[in-house]
This record gives C-alpha cells, sequence and structure tokens, in this order.
C-alpha cells in the first residue's frame, strides 16, 4: 500500500497563501466602502465575491493541498468570504436607506402649491329635478318606491286593468324581452312599482315612485325611447279627486312657482274618473291667447300646457292588489320628468339629454327656475 502524497506545487497554490488572502480582503473591503450606490456596490460583490473573483479562485486550490493543510486552508478562506459577505449586508442596507431617502427628497410634493383643478361635474338635469320633487313628497310624509325595470306582464298590464288587446301592448309601444312566451318586458311606465307597494306595503299607502321607462318611441326633438317618469299613488279611507286636485296644485306650485292648474276629462284604464293634468303657462300665462302680437313660444300662444295624467285608482286595480274597494279609495297621477326640465329651463331638444355633455348640465342647471 502507498503512503499519502504530500508533493504539491507551491506555486499552484499561492493564492491561498495568508498574506495573499489579506490582500483580497482589504482590497475588496475597500471597493465595498468606496461604492456610493447599490449598482456600484453590485459591481464590487462582483469583482471580489463572484465566482471568477480572486477568493472564489483560492477556494478551488484547496483540493490541491495535501489532506493535512486542507482545513486550515479552508478555515482561512471561509471567514475571509465571511467577513466580505458581512461588509456587503452592511453596506448594501445604508445604501438601501440613503438612496429611499433622496427618492422621497426628490419626489416630494408641495401640497401647499396652487395647482390647476379639474373642472366640477354637476348633476344630470333630469337627476336634479326627481331629487327636488321627492323633497316636496317626503316633505308632506310620503314614502319613495322602486322596483325592477325588467317587469312581468301582469304587473305592467293585467293588475293594471289594461286588457289582452290593448294597443299599448303591441309592439309598437312595447319591448319586449325574448322570449315572448315568458311575458317579460321593458316597463312602458313606473305603475308597476304602484302594484308591487300595494301587494307588498298594504294600505293606507302614501308613495312616489320615480323611474326610468322604456318604449318603441322615435328618438327626435320631443320623444325618446328611455326616459323618466313619476308616478304618485295614494290609496285610503276616504280620499277623492279634491285631495288629488290639491296634491297636484302643491306640487305644481313647488316646481313652477305660483301657477294655476286646471284638469280635462280622459280616460286611463287604470283610474276613474281620469284627467289630464294642464299647467297655465308660466311665461305668458295666458296672456298670449288671441293676441298675434304678443306670441308665447313655450305653449304656442294657447295658454296651457299638457303635464301629467291623473285620476281615481279604479275598483278593479284595488281589487288587483287584494285591497277592498268597497273600504278604500285613492288617486295616482303621473307625469314625464324629462319634459318638465324642458318646460322650466326652456331645453328645445330632448336628444340634448342623452348625450352626456356636461357643459348642457351645467348650463340647464344654471338656467333653472
Amino acid at each position: 500500500m502507498s503512503g499519502p502524497n504530500d508533493n504539491f506545487d507551491p506555486k499552484q497554490v499561492a493564492a491561498l497563501d495568508p498574506a495573499q488572502i489579506d490582500g483580497f480582503v482589504t482590497e475588496a473591503l475597500s471597493a465595498i466602502e468606496a461604492s456610493s450606490t447599490t449598482a456600484e456596490l453590485k459591481q464590487a460583490r462582483h469583482d471580489h465575491a463572484g465566482e471568477v473573483s480572486p477568493l472564489a479562485l483560492a477556494n478551488r486550490e484547496i483540493g490541491a493541498l495535501p489532506p493535512h493543510a486542507r482545513k486550515e486552508a479552508g478555515q482561512r478562506v471561509g471567514q475571509a468570504r465571511g467577513r466580505l459577505n458581512q461588509a456587503f449586508a452592511a453596506r448594501q442596507e445604508a445604501l438601501s436607506v440613503a438612496e429611499e431617502e433622496a427618492t422621497l427628497v426628490a419626489e416630494r410634493v408641495d401640497m401647499t402649491l396652487p395647482v390647476d383643478l379639474g373642472p366640477r361635474g354637476a348633476l344630470h338635469p333630469v337627476t336634479n329635478l326627481i331629487d327636488e320633487m321627492i323633497d316636496v313628497f317626503v316633505a308632506m310624509g310620503w314614502e319613495v318606491a322602486d322596483g325592477p325595470q325588467v317587469e312581468s306582464e301582469w304587473h305592467n298590464f293585467d293588475a293594471l286593468n289594461l286588457a289582452p288587446d290593448h294597443p299599448a301592448r303591441a309592439l309598437q309601444d312595447t319591448l319586449w324581452i325574448d322570449p315572448p312566451s315568458a311575458g317579460k318586458l321593458l316597463r312602458t311606465q313606473t305603475s308597476p312599482v304602484q302594484i308591487r307597494a300595494m301587494l307588498e306595503r298594504g294600505v293606507p299607502l302614501y308613495i312616489i315612485s320615480p323611474g326610468k321607462v322604456f318604449r318603441a318611441d322615435e328618438y327626435d326633438a320631443t320623444h325618446l325611447p328611455v326616459f323618466h317618469q313619476l308616478e304618485g299613488l295614494v290609496v285610503d279611507k276616504g280620499i277623492s279627486m279634491a285631495d288629488l286636485r290639491g296634491t297636484l296644485d302643491h306640487l305644481a306650485q313647488a316646481m313652477f312657482g305660483d301657477v294655476r292648474t286646471r284638469m280635462r276629462p280622459h280616460y286611463f284604464p287604470f283610474t276613474e274618473p281620469s284627467a289630464e293634468v294642464d299647467l297655465q303657462c308660466f311665461v305668458c300665462h295666458g296672456e298670449s291667447v288671441g293676441n298675434p302680437e304678443r306670441p308665447c313660444r313655450t305653449c304656442r300662444s294657447e295658454g296651457w300646457i299638457e303635464w301629467g295624467g291623473c285620476g281615481v285608482v279604479n275598483p278593479r286595480v284595488l281589487a288587483a292588489c287584494g285591497v277592498d274597494p268597497e273600504v278604500y279609495s285613492g288617486f295616482a297621477f303621473g307625469m314625464g320628468v324629462d319634459r318638465t326640465v324642458m318646460f322650466r329651463t326652456g331645453a328645445p331638444d330632448l336628444r340634448d339629454f342623452v348625450e352626456g355633455d356636461i357643459r348642457f348640465s351645467r348650463s340647464i342647471l344654471g338656467g333653472a327656475r
């Protein structure tokens, strides 16, 4: 058996000399201390602790030493590399903190400086008027009711005493949801909310129901396929047409100031008797009628403006909702919110209401009565 091989070339392992190792460490520490940025420190780590750094190369030469010398050399190189790793970590932390502070200073925003603010928004005129109308009724103790925009045929037509052959059910007015056999439609009025309120809340009942409605109308200056209504319903003992008239007079004066109303006989399936409500022209107050020298664009010199429909709730509607018409009576009314905005502001074209131009909303709100 041969003995241990103690022969090795001292030049081959010169990098493992203690003085040489100390020199590597001193040079590396100087590079670490000289690094002023994390980028420079990264380069110093590559040069002095990377895979081709002097200490890494020296570590590879340990295998060329005889067995009895390897332990000491390994400890020496390991201690040197550990010392550098600690120095790198400490310097990395210090540089990161310094760079973060410098970034915060560079990106600091002076909150006391004046800035150019974006233009202020504005409520849509329809939204604004609905809020005003709601305030009028809430002040009288009424409640606000809401319902789905996709309605059942029963709520939208049957419960409101609209017969199966009523023209309003036809495609020229109603937008039906596929499949037609499902009996679903986009509500043509907010009256279904009144049906739901009687079924769910019971009586006595004092509610208003503002919201969107949908009809297959032309898109022009005076018609929209999607518009807004506000309807009111009262069901209680002893309610009469006089209560309806007083309510509408109060609403008209709240919306238009000192203005008169009138009722013309009309027909609605869900009210009996029924009437159309007209407003005395709040611009000419009727003085333009028969006076060609002082024409009025608002009422077309007719002296009155059609506002909405109303009437005493049909007993069949009450019975459909489980309310005894022998004990309770009520009234209902409804008007278009979009057209009411036009009356109040003189807006000439309903299409402007859906264009989404905030300048229109500002101009309308600024000129509202």
